[in-house]
């Protein structure tokens, strides 16, 4: 590859990148550039008000009820305008044939909104009529999607809509056959009810993802991005390999800001990696640590992706529960590459950046200091809010809101103290790293919004759609006043005049944000297209018996399948459509093999799984696209970098294997005691898992010491599996004694019971395990009606009857036919044995840790001499 092809992108060339990736890469001057930025105004506009309490007095029923229809009208009809359908199609105006597109694709997005009172009538049966509209529908979203998204997904949708048509055709292998569909209820399943286009997924972009997507761009446009960014030099620049860590530390805060790997490393990388190329790091490394630290920025809380919303859905709990699993994997996720960037700073001596001289403990301390009052400030939040509101119940909207306004000018006065930040140059000569006292003043006030989404999502337990409202809204407030104020506390003269700089940046940052939305939008209504010909065809099933029939029935294995195919699908789909498509496809299968192996496998741990997964396919070769754009921006082999910064993130890879097997990870039935315990414990576990895969720790591991780590790592994160070859978790009892067992055991323990019998669709014998938590009744008989288990003794087996409807098993059990040949019966039944505390594992692990520190201590002292000599 030539110099030419390797040079890093100037900044225009790195915004168009951008661009073309997120937003469209269509740039159209004049009245027709001011009438696209208009309907993404207009957009935006209509989504926050959607999502106001005062939808209900503000909009139409019609506007509310057919929300998603409208939200879809304004994705297609933008992606026409925005993105260009061919290579060589103009970049400066709209053709033609992209109006056509644009307005009949946004008019058959409506057509439910226009003919709502039709199809309701029709119980969402497809005339005729409706059954070409929605075919023309479909012919425009695929179009919208190509040239949004990529001819993958579009490809992906068409094979499963053909095998709506054509599943029952000769070609059709049997095991996957079914009878077919109509036309019309082909149609109508896909786009006149709310079972594939306008789903679940779509639904989820038009009520939450919109408003997190927009705050994160008004946010951006306030400026918080730079701040982000020098507060994070300012604390970490001066450090040994300071600029990676600060990259990485920026990239977290910044994914507050950006639901974009892509817009991620392009806003910090063009300051962190050629800083990060001075201190030594190649072009390269200096690109990975940014791909792997931005795309790490989607599973951070309390803003994630659009895929967190979508779990809220499809796993049936609230927001707070999701961002509470994935709190600790993505906290410790992050240590990890810190520490990543350590270990590569001390093998390669890297020189520090200016002259600033502070230990690295205190700045630990610091830095922990910081979030940990920020968290307190957050939890405390609540105690004055609930005593103005028990004093003054009717008033306490309008008193809470003033003294926030207080707040406000108070830290916008501390920010008129100093100067406004500029970005800094970092190809500079002379590299100033920011100083602390002197800038935090400067952005204190971007923390409110934050402070007001946390708590609203936290605190007041609101709807993430209501609580992106009111820190939404509180934007809409920083945006408008914050230059004029700044102007007047600081006695200038054109205060007045910063007020329409502040009207602009607003509006511009709500072009911005529905621009963002495009793509999300159109990714969740194909993906839908695919979740529709699951619930229509019971596709699932076939590919659940497909993947357990590769797999062997092992579990390991089909994560592996699992992982792999979110990878493969992630080279050509967005995060939030392969996240869809694979959890629609594979997550049942997984809980469901995991019951079959003796594994309760938590629903949330299995999203995750898939959720971390398909973030890593932004990082991986051939098409990581945060990967190519870090390489755009560092001049380094874009392969190179895809591969490096896969090798950087095998924590992210290592960490979904592992919360499978160990839920305490995702903080699931554990209290606060064992939180933090737990906490530390995966701290030390993946950092000395890093220490392993990096080759060094205090020195240059020896291959023992590499292999006895990695083992380390494992019984820590994972102690269960050495104490259970020590003492078995369970004993057993016999199924016969099963309703004897069952009034013995005390309330609340758990009793693991084997279930066999013949499959209702396959009629092949099976296995299911389930744990039964015994309730709070006295009498077996009693405990077994709480369940829904009816028995049928028969001398030493015990027979089952189909559990009561309604009940915990019904649900559970709906997959066996207890009308067949062979009997439905209980086979095995585990309880709980006396067994010493798994953690007792950690004094062994850490004591050969110990071993090996105190090993390599000697050898790095002994190396220290000889260096100097050498020198």
């Amino acid at each position: 590859m030539s110099d030419n092809e390797k040079r890093a992108l100037n900044e225009d060339e790195l915004q168009e990148l951008v661009a073309a990736s997120d937003s469209g890469a269509r740039a159209v001057p004049g009245k027709v550039g001011l009438f696209i930025a208009a309907l993404a105004l207009v957009w935006s506009i209509f989504q926050v008000l959607l999502a106001s309490p005062w939808a209900p007095y503000i909009l139409p029923s019609d506007a509310i009820n057919n929300a998603r229809q409208i939200h879809l009208a304004f994705a297609i009809f933008l992606s026409a305008m925005a993105y260009p359908l061919f290579r060589s199609a103009p970049r400066h105006k709209v053709p033609w044939y992209d109006w056509i597109l644009a307005i009949g694709g946004a008019a058959l997005a409506l057509y439910g909104y226009f003919f709502y009172d039709k199809i309701v009538q029709a119980g969402g049966l497809a005339d005729e009529t409706d059954a070409i509209a929605a075919l023309a529908g479909l012919a425009l979203l695929f179009i919208a999607a190509y040239r949004t998204l990529g001819p993958v997904m579009v490809i992906l949708a068409l094979v499963f809509l053909a095998y709506v048509f054509f599943g029952s055709g000769e070609l059709v292998p049997d095991s996957i056959q079914w009878a077919g569909a109509s036309l019309r209820k082909a149609m109508s399943h896909m786009w006149i009810t709310s079972e594939g286009v306008f789903g679940i997924a779509l639904g989820v972009s038009t009520k939450f993802v919109f408003l997190f997507v927009l705050f994160g761009a008004l946010l951006d446009k306030a400026g918080a991005g730079n701040y982000f960014i020098k507060m994070a030099f300012g604390a970490l620049g001066h450090l040994r390999g300071g600029p990676a860590k600060a990259a990485v530390v920026g990239s977290a805060a910044t994914g507050l800001i950006s639901g974009s790997s892509i817009a991620n490393v392009v806003t910090t990388g063009t300051f962190t990696i050629p800083l990060m190329k001075r201190v030594g790091f190649s072009s390269e490394k200096a690109g990975s640590v940014e791909v792997a630290s931005s795309v790490n920025g989607q599973i951070m809380p309390p803003v994630m992706g659009a895929a967190a919303f979508l779990m809220v859905e499809y796993v049936g709990i609230s927001y707070v529960e999701v961002i509470t699993h994935a709190f600790l994997p993505a906290v410790i996720s992050y240590i990890a590459l810190i520490y990543i960037v350590h270990l590569e700073a001390v093998k390669n001596n890297m020189p520090t950046l200016g002259d600033k001289v502070v230990s690295t403990g205190r700045t630990i301390g610091g830095m922990f200091a910081f979030f940990a009052g920020f968290a307190i400030l957050c939890y405390a939040t609540q105690f004055p809010v609930r005593l103005i509101v028990d004093l003054v119940p009717t008033g306490s909207g309008w008193i809470l809101a003033a003294l926030l306004g207080l707040v406000y000018l108070g830290l916008i006065y501390l920010a008129s103290t100093v100067p406004d930040l500029e970005p800094d140059d970092p190809n500079s000569e002379q590299v100033e790293l920011p100083h602390i006292p002197s800038i935090y003043k400067s952005g204190l006030y971007y923390l409110l919004p934050i402070i007001v989404l946390v708590y609203f999502l936290m605190i007041e337990r609101k709807s993430p759609g209501l609580s992106a409202f009111w820190a939404t809204f509180l934007m809409f407030a920083i945006l408008l006043t914050q230059r004029s104020l700044k102007a007047m506390f600081r006695g200038e003269d054109n205060a007045v005049s910063k007020l329409r700089d502040g009207v602009l940046d607003l509006v511009s940052g709500l072009i911005a944000g529905a621009r963002n939305m495009i793509g999300i939008g159109l990714a969740t209504a194909t993906a839908g297209i695919i979740v529709g010909t699951v619930s229509l065809t019971g596709i699932g099933q076939v590919m659940a018996d497909f993947v357990e029939f590769l797999s062997g029935g092992n579990l390991i294995l089909m994560l592996i399948f699992v992982a792999i195919l979110s990878l493969i699908l992630g080279m050509g789909l967005p995060t939030t459509a392969n996240y869809i498509v694979v959890s629609s496809l594979m997550v049942a299968v997984v809980v469901e093999l995991g019951a079959q192996s003796g594994l309760v496998v938590p629903l949330i741990a299995v999203h995750l799984f898939v959720f971390y997964f398909g973030i890593m396919a932004d990082v991986t070769p051939p098409v990581g696209l945060a990967s190519f754009a870090a390489a755009a921006v560092s001049g380094g082999d874009a392969i190179r970098t895809g591969f490096t910064a896969f090798f950087y993130s095998l924590r992210t890879v290592a960490l979904p294997f592992v919360f499978i097997f160990n839920t305490d990870l995702l903080l699931i039935d554990v209290t606060w005691v064992q939180g933090v315990v737990v906490f530390v414990v995966a701290t030390v576990g993946i950092l000395i898992f890093t220490a392993a895969t990096m080759g060094w720790f205090l020195t240059k591991n020896r291959i023992w010491e590499t292999v006895a780590m990695l083992l380390i790592a494992f019984a820590l994160f994972r102690p269960g599996f050495f104490m259970d070859m020590v003492q078995p978790p369970y004993h057993d009892i016999e199924p016969a004694a099963f309703e004897q067992a069952v009034g013995d055991a005390a309330p609340g323990r758990d009793l693991r019971v084997v279930i066999s019998g013949p499959d209702f669709d396959t009629l092949e014998m099976k296995d299911l395990t389930v744990v039964l938590t015994v309730p709070d009744v006295e009498g077996a008989q009693a405990r077994l009606d709480e369940w829904g288990i009816l028995l049928m003794p028969e001398g030493d087996r015990m027979i089952m009857d189909e559990p009561m409807f309604g009940t915990e098993l019904s649900d559970k059990l709906s997959s066996f036919d207890f009308y067949g040949e062979n009997p439905v019966e209980i086979t095995a039944v585990r309880a709980p044995a006396d067994q010493m505390p798994k953690e007792l594992m950690f004094i062994p692990a850490l004591a050969l840790m110990a071993l090996i520190a105190f090993l390599q201590s000697r050898r790095a002292t002994a190396a220290r001499p000889r260096e100097g000599a050498l020198a």
